[in-house]
């Protein structure tokens, strides 16, 4: 329901009150196909395939969510109106372009740090109305989704941390009020702060922008005193030193470029008259 309504406000924002071309046009039965003109790694299947089942297209898809894709490959094929197709071809291309350039630079990223047993997450620094969207293409990519929203897990960030005056009796409340099933994260800056944190019952323990030094010290304090507690490096993570972090010992390493430095890969639509 939700890529339904997403979809349906997407084509809306294009056509507005109708496709000018549509108009004066005569429909035809055409096929269509997106051409990848430069290399990556595709996402946007999910959300193509709502359109098409909204607007009566039919498809013939020849890459997954997921796969990896090179110059000159075909990508989609699609038939049906000459006139659905046209007034939607922005549509298409935008989600997947968004969607497979945010696959193909997490895939990057991933492909840095999968021999180490690492997770690599994104964050909540995702577009205004498209964090599912973008989360979704994280996950095309091969990364992992960190919390969705302040409702899954509670976090307690540094701004958080300063309007509390006695952390054991608020973690004691927070035990009590907040679902069985949820974590409670603590990002630390400091060693001392970091141990803190561990004492007073953390599920995870984020360390933000630390050295790589650092987090070594705290993966070696946590392994001998915590070992049930996870690790989560983030702040400045980069393609240069995520492998670096990696080797630290940490669960998993977050990181918001992977949605918000991403770069528009190319892709077009090509017609062929049936």
């Amino acid at each position: 329901m939700l890529k339904k309504r997403f979809i349906e406000a997407l084509v809306a924002e294009d056509i507005g009150r109708g496709d000018l071309f549509a108009r004066v046009s005569n429909s035809k039965d055409i096929k269509a196909y997106i051409l990848a003109k430069s290399e990556g790694v595709f996402g946007g299947r999910e959300y193509i395939s709502t359109m098409a089942n909204i607007y009566n297209l039919d498809l013939d898809w020849l890459v997954e969510d997921g796969s990896s894709f090179d110059i000159g490959d075909k990508l989609l094929y699609i038939y049906g109106d000459s006139k659905k197709i046209l007034s939607l071809e922005r549509s298409i291309l935008d989600i997947a372009l968004h969607a497979s350039s945010i696959a193909t630079l997490t895939n990057r990223f991933v492909k840095k740090v999968d021999r180490y047993g690492i997770k690599l997450l994104d964050t909540r620094k995702t577009r205004p109305l498209l964090r599912e969207f973008e989360k979704y293409a994280v996950r095309c990519g091969g990364g992992v989704n960190h919390r969705m929203g302040l409702d899954d897990c509670l976090m307690l960030k540094d701004t958080h941390l300063k309007t509390i005056d006695d952390l054991d009796k608020f973690m004691q409340e927070v035990r009590r009020k907040i679902p069985f099933t949820s974590k409670v994260e603590i990002e630390c800056e400091s060693l001392e702060m970091v141990r803190e944190g561990m004492r007073v019952g953390a599920d995870i323990i984020m360390c933000d922008n630390m050295s790589i030094e650092k987090i070594r010290e705290v993966v070696e304090f946590r392994d001998k005193n915590y070992p049930n507690i996870l690790l989560e490096a983030s702040g400045n993570i980069t393609l240069d030193n995520i492998e670096e972090i990696a080797k630290s010992g940490v669960d998993a390493i977050s990181s918001g470029s992977l949605i918000h430095q991403a770069n528009w890969i190319d892709l077009s639509m090509k017609i062929e008259n049936i």
